[in-house]
């Protein structure tokens, strides 16, 4: 599948449930789409927590929603909000990443459809394993 098409399956899924956002503390709502190497789609949504810690992020819950239905491998992650600006996942999001998607195209899109394309290693060079 061409970046242009990855980009677009992504971000119509994200776009379709970023209501379905849990985000009563923050106000920011977030939704992420992840492509298995089967051609599937998984997405997420943020779910915050009065207790801030146990918050999960819309990118966990997507590959979390995927490894749960049998799929471990990703050749795409997108993150999308209803901003102006992209929104990099956080470092918690980066490391469970670099476990299930350190080859995967990673898209930060915003509210108009524009979107950056990074690797994993430019957002996170220095992740941490056993």
């Amino acid at each position: 599948m061409k970046e242009k098409e990855t980009f677009e399956l992504l971000y119509s899924n994200a776009k379709k449930i970023i209501n379905n956002s849990y985000c009563p503390y923050s106000s920011f709502k977030v939704s992420a789409a992840v492509l298995t190497s089967t051609g599937k789609v998984f997405t997420g949504i943020n779910v915050e927590n009065a207790s801030y810690g146990l918050t999960v992020c819309a990118e966990r819950n997507a590959i979390f929603n995927a490894v749960g239905n049998g799929e471990k491998e990703f050749s795409a992650l997108l993150i999308y909000t209803e901003t102006e600006e992209f929104t990099p996942p956080c470092g918690a999001c980066r490391q469970v990443m670099a476990e299930f998607a350190p080859e995967a195209d990673i898209f930060l899109t915003n509210i108009y459809g524009e979107y950056k394309k990074f690797s994993l290693k430019e957002l996170f060079p220095w992740n941490f394993s056993l």
